[in-house]
Protein backbone atom coordinates (compact mmCIF):
# COMPACT_ATOMS: atom_id res chain seq x y z
CA UNK A 1 0.00 0.00 0.00
CA UNK A 2 1.38 3.68 -1.12
CA UNK A 3 1.99 5.89 1.50
CA UNK A 4 1.44 9.03 -0.26
CA UNK A 5 -1.29 9.98 -2.98
CA UNK A 6 0.69 13.36 -4.04
CA UNK A 7 -1.96 15.34 -6.71
CA UNK A 8 -0.55 17.56 -9.43
CA UNK A 9 -2.25 21.02 -9.65
CA UNK A 10 -1.96 22.60 -13.24
CA UNK A 11 -2.51 26.29 -13.23
CA UNK A 12 -5.22 26.69 -16.14
CA UNK A 13 -4.18 30.31 -17.28
CA UNK A 14 -1.55 29.96 -19.50
CA UNK A 15 1.66 31.96 -19.93
CA UNK A 16 2.56 33.05 -23.36
CA UNK A 17 5.56 31.91 -25.01
CA UNK A 18 8.69 34.18 -25.07
CA UNK A 19 8.08 35.81 -29.25
CA UNK A 20 7.65 38.52 -31.25
CA UNK A 21 3.28 38.66 -31.21
CA UNK A 22 3.21 42.72 -32.55
CA UNK A 23 3.69 44.61 -35.90
CA UNK A 24 6.75 46.83 -35.15
CA UNK A 25 7.42 48.36 -38.10
CA UNK A 26 4.10 49.35 -40.24
CA UNK A 27 3.67 53.12 -38.69
CA UNK A 28 7.37 53.76 -39.43
CA UNK A 29 6.38 53.52 -43.48
CA UNK A 30 4.28 54.91 -45.97
CA UNK A 31 0.87 52.88 -46.22
CA UNK A 32 -1.96 52.52 -48.85
CA UNK A 33 -5.15 51.03 -48.17
CA UNK A 34 -5.73 48.73 -50.83
CA UNK A 35 -9.21 48.33 -51.90
CA UNK A 36 -9.31 46.20 -54.51
CA UNK A 37 -6.47 44.74 -57.17
CA UNK A 38 -3.26 42.58 -56.24
CA UNK A 39 -1.21 45.74 -57.22
CA UNK A 40 -0.81 49.15 -55.27
CA UNK A 41 1.49 51.58 -57.14
CA UNK A 42 2.81 54.46 -55.74
CA UNK A 43 4.15 57.94 -57.26
CA UNK A 44 7.73 59.47 -56.74
CA UNK A 45 8.09 63.12 -57.77
CA UNK A 46 10.47 65.19 -57.83
CA UNK A 47 12.47 67.64 -59.98
CA UNK A 48 15.07 65.15 -60.83
CA UNK A 49 17.79 67.59 -59.12
CA UNK A 50 17.22 70.31 -61.72
CA UNK A 51 19.19 73.78 -60.86
CA UNK A 52 17.39 77.04 -62.08
CA UNK A 53 18.07 78.46 -65.42
CA UNK A 54 18.64 81.62 -67.11
CA UNK A 55 16.09 83.39 -69.65
CA UNK A 56 17.68 82.02 -73.05
CA UNK A 57 18.99 84.39 -75.90
CA UNK A 58 15.51 83.64 -77.41
CA UNK A 59 13.75 85.76 -74.70
CA UNK A 60 12.17 82.40 -73.64
CA UNK A 61 12.85 80.38 -70.03
CA UNK A 62 13.81 77.16 -70.70
CA UNK A 63 10.94 74.33 -69.81
CA UNK A 64 12.04 70.88 -68.19
CA UNK A 65 9.49 67.86 -67.31
CA UNK A 66 9.47 66.46 -63.74
CA UNK A 67 10.72 62.87 -62.72
CA UNK A 68 7.93 61.06 -61.99
CA UNK A 69 8.43 57.29 -60.82
CA UNK A 70 6.28 54.51 -60.73
CA UNK A 71 6.59 51.79 -58.04
CA UNK A 72 4.34 48.93 -58.00
CA UNK A 73 3.88 46.58 -54.35
CA UNK A 74 2.69 43.38 -55.37
CA UNK A 75 0.14 41.90 -52.50
CA UNK A 76 0.02 38.26 -51.88
CA UNK A 77 -2.19 36.65 -49.24
CA UNK A 78 -0.69 35.06 -46.28
CA UNK A 79 -2.56 33.00 -43.43
CA UNK A 80 -1.81 31.60 -40.13
CA UNK A 81 -4.74 28.32 -39.40
CA UNK A 82 -4.65 26.51 -36.45
CA UNK A 83 -7.05 23.74 -35.55
CA UNK A 84 -7.31 21.93 -32.70
CA UNK A 85 -10.48 18.97 -31.92
CA UNK A 86 -12.95 18.88 -29.86
CA UNK A 87 -11.02 16.16 -27.13
CA UNK A 88 -7.79 18.11 -27.55
CA UNK A 89 -9.82 21.40 -26.73
CA UNK A 90 -11.49 19.45 -23.78
CA UNK A 91 -8.49 17.59 -22.44
CA UNK A 92 -5.43 20.00 -22.50
CA UNK A 93 -4.50 22.61 -20.22
CA UNK A 94 -5.16 26.41 -20.52
CA UNK A 95 -7.75 27.86 -22.47
CA UNK A 96 -7.10 26.69 -26.13
CA UNK A 97 -9.27 28.44 -28.14
CA UNK A 98 -7.38 32.04 -26.64
CA UNK A 99 -4.26 30.21 -27.57
CA UNK A 100 -5.40 30.15 -30.80
CA UNK A 101 -6.54 33.67 -31.62
CA UNK A 102 -3.77 35.12 -30.03
CA UNK A 103 -1.15 33.06 -31.85
CA UNK A 104 -2.51 33.44 -35.06
CA UNK A 105 -2.36 37.30 -35.00
CA UNK A 106 1.16 36.58 -33.83
CA UNK A 107 2.32 34.33 -37.03
CA UNK A 108 0.38 37.99 -38.97
CA UNK A 109 1.84 40.31 -37.06
CA UNK A 110 5.32 39.01 -37.64
CA UNK A 111 5.00 37.86 -41.38
CA UNK A 112 3.78 41.81 -41.46
CA UNK A 113 6.83 43.10 -40.37
CA UNK A 114 9.28 40.22 -42.61
CA UNK A 115 7.78 41.64 -45.56
CA UNK A 116 8.68 45.16 -44.77
CA UNK A 117 12.49 43.99 -43.43
CA UNK A 118 12.61 42.18 -46.88
CA UNK A 119 12.45 45.63 -49.23
CA UNK A 120 15.04 47.06 -46.69
CA UNK A 121 17.10 44.51 -47.04
CA UNK A 122 17.47 45.55 -50.50
CA UNK A 123 18.47 48.70 -50.22
CA UNK A 124 22.36 49.15 -51.46
CA UNK A 125 23.74 52.21 -49.04
CA UNK A 126 25.69 51.55 -46.30
CA UNK A 127 27.74 52.65 -43.61
CA UNK A 128 31.30 50.75 -44.60
CA UNK A 129 32.33 47.54 -42.94
CA UNK A 130 30.91 45.69 -40.24
CA UNK A 131 30.94 47.82 -36.63
CA UNK A 132 29.87 47.82 -32.85
CA UNK A 133 27.15 50.14 -32.88
CA UNK A 134 28.31 53.40 -31.28
CA UNK A 135 27.80 57.49 -31.72
CA UNK A 136 29.81 57.60 -34.90
CA UNK A 137 28.00 55.01 -36.88
CA UNK A 138 24.78 56.63 -36.13
CA UNK A 139 26.66 60.19 -37.21
CA UNK A 140 27.94 58.28 -40.49
CA UNK A 141 24.23 57.12 -40.93
CA UNK A 142 22.40 60.00 -40.67
CA UNK A 143 25.55 61.59 -42.67
CA UNK A 144 24.73 59.77 -45.64
CA UNK A 145 21.24 60.54 -45.76
CA UNK A 146 21.81 64.56 -45.32
CA UNK A 147 23.87 64.28 -48.36
CA UNK A 148 21.33 62.81 -50.57
CA UNK A 149 19.04 65.26 -49.44
CA UNK A 150 16.84 63.28 -47.26
CA UNK A 151 15.32 65.57 -44.75
CA UNK A 152 17.17 64.43 -41.92
CA UNK A 153 15.39 67.18 -39.30
CA UNK A 154 12.07 65.62 -40.42
CA UNK A 155 11.88 63.59 -36.79
CA UNK A 156 8.25 61.98 -36.76
CA UNK A 157 9.68 60.82 -39.97
CA UNK A 158 13.16 59.23 -39.31
CA UNK A 159 13.20 55.78 -38.16
CA UNK A 160 16.42 53.39 -37.13
CA UNK A 161 15.82 49.71 -36.23
CA UNK A 162 18.40 48.11 -33.76
CA UNK A 163 19.09 44.46 -32.66
CA UNK A 164 19.53 43.58 -29.53
CA UNK A 165 22.84 43.87 -29.85
CA UNK A 166 23.06 47.31 -31.43
CA UNK A 167 20.58 48.77 -28.62
CA UNK A 168 23.14 46.91 -26.09
CA UNK A 169 26.19 49.05 -27.17
CA UNK A 170 24.03 52.27 -27.40
CA UNK A 171 23.55 51.50 -23.77
CA UNK A 172 27.17 51.91 -23.27
CA UNK A 173 27.34 55.21 -24.95
CA UNK A 174 27.35 58.40 -22.74
CA UNK A 175 25.72 60.41 -25.28
CA UNK A 176 22.59 58.11 -24.78
CA UNK A 177 22.61 57.20 -21.07
CA UNK A 178 23.95 60.43 -19.69
CA UNK A 179 21.84 63.57 -18.48
CA UNK A 180 25.03 65.73 -20.16
CA UNK A 181 22.98 64.79 -23.49
CA UNK A 182 19.71 63.48 -22.90
CA UNK A 183 16.34 64.28 -20.41
CA UNK A 184 15.38 60.34 -20.50
CA UNK A 185 17.22 58.40 -18.15
CA UNK A 186 17.60 55.49 -19.56
CA UNK A 187 18.74 53.19 -16.52
CA UNK A 188 15.42 54.44 -14.81
CA UNK A 189 12.52 52.23 -15.38
CA UNK A 190 11.84 49.88 -18.38
CA UNK A 191 13.67 48.87 -21.07
CA UNK A 192 12.43 50.65 -23.75
CA UNK A 193 11.85 49.40 -27.29
CA UNK A 194 11.04 52.49 -29.36
CA UNK A 195 12.70 55.39 -28.18
CA UNK A 196 13.68 58.86 -29.63
CA UNK A 197 17.90 59.75 -29.71
CA UNK A 198 19.84 61.56 -32.35
CA UNK A 199 16.59 62.88 -33.71
CA UNK A 200 15.69 59.14 -35.07
CA UNK A 201 12.59 57.11 -33.76
CA UNK A 202 14.82 54.50 -32.45
CA UNK A 203 13.05 49.92 -32.72
CA UNK A 204 15.27 47.34 -31.16
CA UNK A 205 13.84 44.28 -33.56
CA UNK A 206 14.64 41.31 -32.47
CA UNK A 207 14.15 39.63 -36.22
CA UNK A 208 16.32 41.44 -38.11
CA UNK A 209 18.30 39.82 -40.76
CA UNK A 210 21.37 38.28 -39.72
CA UNK A 211 20.47 38.91 -36.06
CA UNK A 212 23.23 37.75 -33.15
CA UNK A 213 26.09 37.36 -36.23
CA UNK A 214 28.71 39.61 -37.17
CA UNK A 215 26.73 41.04 -39.90
CA UNK A 216 23.65 42.34 -38.64
CA UNK A 217 21.82 44.45 -40.97
CA UNK A 218 20.69 47.37 -39.03
CA UNK A 219 19.02 50.64 -41.04
CA UNK A 220 18.35 54.56 -40.53
CA UNK A 221 15.34 55.65 -42.65
CA UNK A 222 12.83 57.71 -43.95
CA UNK A 223 9.44 56.87 -43.80
CA UNK A 224 9.18 57.93 -47.24
CA UNK A 225 11.82 55.25 -48.42
CA UNK A 226 9.08 52.54 -48.14
CA UNK A 227 5.89 51.67 -48.79
CA UNK A 228 3.64 49.04 -47.49
CA UNK A 229 -0.16 48.48 -49.46
CA UNK A 230 -2.23 46.39 -47.42
CA UNK A 231 -6.03 45.35 -47.45
CA UNK A 232 -7.12 47.13 -44.61
CA UNK A 233 -10.10 46.28 -44.81
CA UNK A 234 -10.24 42.58 -45.56
CA UNK A 235 -8.02 41.54 -42.91
CA UNK A 236 -9.62 38.20 -41.40
CA UNK A 237 -9.40 37.04 -38.03
CA UNK A 238 -12.07 34.51 -37.80
CA UNK A 239 -12.60 31.74 -35.00
CA UNK A 240 -15.12 28.74 -35.70
CA UNK A 241 -16.35 25.18 -34.54
CA UNK A 242 -17.07 22.54 -36.79
CA UNK A 243 -20.06 20.12 -35.49
CA UNK A 244 -19.42 17.35 -38.28
CA UNK A 245 -15.82 17.02 -37.42
CA UNK A 246 -15.94 18.61 -34.02
CA UNK A 247 -12.68 20.52 -34.32
CA UNK A 248 -11.73 24.36 -33.50
CA UNK A 249 -10.21 27.02 -35.59
CA UNK A 250 -8.60 29.89 -35.45
CA UNK A 251 -7.44 31.67 -38.73
CA UNK A 252 -5.58 35.16 -39.78
CA UNK A 253 -5.29 36.03 -43.34
CA UNK A 254 -3.77 39.57 -44.74
CA UNK A 255 -3.22 40.93 -48.44
CA UNK A 256 0.20 43.13 -48.50
CA UNK A 257 2.82 44.02 -50.00
CA UNK A 258 6.27 46.21 -49.76
CA UNK A 259 8.12 47.90 -51.51
CA UNK A 260 11.29 50.36 -51.47
CA UNK A 261 10.53 53.42 -52.82
CA UNK A 262 13.71 55.61 -52.77
CA UNK A 263 16.77 53.86 -52.46
CA UNK A 264 18.59 57.10 -51.14
CA UNK A 265 16.41 57.10 -48.37
CA UNK A 266 17.33 54.16 -46.78
CA UNK A 267 21.11 53.54 -45.46
CA UNK A 268 22.11 50.37 -44.01
CA UNK A 269 24.43 49.70 -40.89
CA UNK A 270 26.42 46.01 -40.67
CA UNK A 271 26.52 45.40 -37.15
CA UNK A 272 29.11 42.99 -35.43
CA UNK A 273 26.29 41.72 -32.68
CA UNK A 274 27.86 38.16 -32.54
CA UNK A 275 29.50 39.14 -29.07
CA UNK A 276 25.78 39.58 -27.73
CA UNK A 277 24.81 36.18 -27.39
CA UNK A 278 24.23 33.91 -25.04
CA UNK A 279 26.83 30.67 -24.40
Amino acid sequence: MAETAFQIQYRQEFISAFEQRAALLRSTVTTEAVIKGNQATFLVAGSGGATAVTRGVNGLIPARADDLTQLTATLAEWHDLVRKTGFNVFASQGDQRRIMQETTMGVINRKIDADIIAQLDTATVDTGAAATFSLAVAAKALGILGLAEVPIEDVENMFGLLSPAGWAYLMQSAQYTSGDYVDVKPFNGPVRRMFRWFGVNWIMHPNLTGVATNAEKMYVFHRSAIGHAVDTAGIQSPTGYDEEQDYSYARCSVFMGSKLLQNSGVVQIIHDGSAIVGT
